[in-house]
């Protein structure tokens, strides 16, 4: 394999693609409801980043490709095989050179299957849900699949007129022709592809909170009073977490129930999707609604250059969590940090939190053990500079991307001593700490 197409990451070395970088995707996509059936156009707008004639894109083989056009004109070639669109210019496209890249494709989306499960556009029982953490984005547009490419969207979506259709940013317009509805979305956070989402079902949307940072729900009306008790502690949660994290790195957050029951809620730019069996009328999910809130701040505003970093999304907003149940009346951050080692220590010591594996990148112990690690780190730092360390993080590297190193690098400042043998012990070893 020649070094320009040398794997991105380690962990998916199927996904993504160099020599290009894109800065935004204006996608227009038809969607059939009854027959699972969807029409696209995709203009990729970007640069090239390295000298040379051939570019790829990471789309699903359920999807069938019938044109494209690069700047204009129609490539020497192109093949759609085995995940990859690969285009050949029959010229060298120089570094810095303007790529503008459209894509013709239809067919019936299904999930991308990997270790992790099924993952991307799939069907609920009267609707659409777009969940594609890790790897599920190529499952309904052409993209470079990785989270270290962030770009901006516009995503124009028709569908029957009785479905309520959702996708990230700004809603700028609908129009109703016959049957069908168009729904017009704008992003203009540079966001990583696996965060882009469609959802589409029976639903009403209504605000929620008209704070600093408006909420929404877009949820199936049958659910719209136990929604309004399960989720009403949420503005206070979101007051919370800009007090200790900054600011909302969004100018809206919106949650989506499904009429569907989900294993598990699921995080994307300014959204968060919920199954209808999260809402119990108990507030019996409260903590999974602060994870995924403080997804926003950690994963889809400060998201991982690699997925070897995991650690860096599910850790902080594990230990969201615990920060949420001491600030409304629950046990304290320390208690929860307590019972989750002991937890933790009855289990096999069998990862590395700062290099898990792709096997291990989504088990609860990278959750609990970063939350930990993270508790460790204030009880080292103390409150006030823990939380400062925080906020310069989520402000320093507001919509882009990072590593450990990265927040290695920062969390110096804020100690008088070497934090070397705290990494080293948390990070880097299979040993449980202690706390």
């Amino acid at each position: 394999m020649s070094s320009e197409d040398a794997p991105l990451d380690k962990y998916l070395p199927q996904n993504g693609n160099r020599g290009y970088r894109v800065s935004r995707y204006d996608l227009n996509i038809e969607y059939k409801m009854s027959s699972n059936r969807i029409a696209g156009t995709a203009l990729i707008e970007g640069y090239a980043t390295e000298s040379r004639d051939k570019f790829s894109f990471d789309l699903s083989p359920h999807l069938t490709v019938s044109k494209v056009i690069v700047n204009g004109k129609r490539p020497e070639r192109f093949v759609h095989r085995a995940g990859k669109l690969r285009i050949s210019l029959g010229h060298k496209r120089k570094t810095g050179d303007a790529l503008t890249v459209q894509v013709n494709y239809a067919g019936t989306p299904k999930p991308i299957n990997g270790p992790w499960g099924s993952v991307g556009w799939d069907e609920l029982t009267e609707g659409v849900i777009v969940a594609s953490q890790p790897n599920g984005a190529a499952s309904w547009f052409p993209c470079n699949d990785h989270p270290s490419s962030k770009a901006k969207y516009r995503i124009t979506i028709t569908t029957d007129s009785p479905y309520y259709a959702l996708a990230n940013g700004k809603l700028k317009s609908t129009r109703t022709k016959a049957s069908q509805r168009t729904w017009v979305y704008e992003l203009n956070e540079p966001t990583s592809s696996y965060l882009a989402t469609v959802q589409i079902g029976r639903y009403a949307r209504h605000q929620m909170d008209k704070g600093d940072v408006p909420m929404y729900g877009v949820i199936p009306p049958r659910l719209r009073k136990i929604f309004d008790h399960d989720f009403a502690r949420q503005p206070k949660m979101m007051k919370t977490f800009t007090k200790l994290f900054g600011p909302f790195p969004l100018d809206s957050y919106t949650v989506v129930v499904t009429d569907d029951e989900l294993e598990i809620p699921v995080e994307a730019q300014g959204i968060s999707v919920f199954g209808a069996n999260h809402c119990d009328g108990r507030r019996g999910w409260e903590r999974l609604i602060a994870h995924e809130l403080a997804h926003q701040w950690f994963g889809n505003s400060v998201t991982s250059r690699q997925w070897s970093d995991i650690w860096l999304h599910e850790g902080f907003a594990c230990y969201a969590e615990w920060l949420w149940s001491e600030e409304s009346g629950g046990s304290t951050a320390d208690v929860l940090a307590k019972s989750a080692r002991a937890s933790l220590a009855r289990l096999p010591h069998d990862i590395v939190l700062g290099d898990p594996g792709p096997k291990h990148m989504f088990d609860d112990r990278i959750y609990k053990r970063g939350a930990i690690m993270l508790h460790a780190l204030r009880l080292e730092l103390g409150s006030k500079k823990f939380f400062e360390l925080v906020r310069e993080w989520t402000k320093k590297n507001r919509h882009s991307t990072v590593t450990t190193a990265d927040f290695k690098r920062l969390a110096a400042n804020y100690s008088k001593d070497s934090l070397k043998g705290f990494w080293d012990k948390w990070l880097d070893r299979k040993d449980l700490p202690k706390l």
